[in-house]
């Protein structure tokens, strides 16, 4: 499901999973998450939801570990969150590939729906995207903070508290 505006990041959502991923929702959040961080509106972003063999195929191939995860982010030309003081670049953000399988789960054990999880996972893997990781502990609470702040204000902005 291809979303092209004329002064909109290109958001493409596809589900492979069989799961019955809300498209709209992901493209939604996506263009939140990237208008919040400034990122150019002439990126482009592709969204992907596999099976749990699809996933698990893909993190030993680039991540070297045997069993799906929940989410994989594919970064092409590094394009970084844009600020005040200069015009961010366009360019390819990547792909963020979920497992909404996965992501079930991990909800189910957190206590909060599916969409819940994948809309975290999503915002998980768009950081990624921009060149954030949790590999340290000051990385991890700066990715982490914004995450929460993020979708807080994402809630805040569907009518509800955070979810």
């Amino acid at each position: 499901m291809p979303d092209h505006g004329d002064d909109a990041v290109s958001i493409e959502v596809n589900d492979e999973s069989g799961e019955d991923v809300d498209g709209e929702r992901v493209s939604a959040l996506a263009r939140f998450v990237l208008d919040a961080l400034k990122v150019h509106p002439q990126a482009e972003l592709s969204v992907l939801a596999v099976d749990v063999a699809t996933m698990s195929s893909l993190h030993e191939q680039w991540m070297d570990e045997e069993g799906p995860t929940d989410v994989l982010s594919f970064p092409m030309d590094e394009l970084r969150p844009g600020n005040d003081d200069e015009e961010p670049e366009p360019g390819l953000l990547g792909d963020v590939v979920l497992c909404p399988a996965v992501a079930a789960k991990q909800a189910a054990a957190a206590g909060h729906s599916t969409e819940q999880e994948l809309d975290l996972l999503t915002t998980h893997g768009i950081l990624h995207l921009l060149g954030y990781d949790h590999a340290e502990p000051d990385e991890e609470r700066e990715m982490f903070g914004l995450q929460a702040r993020l979708l807080q204000d994402w809630a805040a902005t569907r009518g509800g508290g955070p979810e």
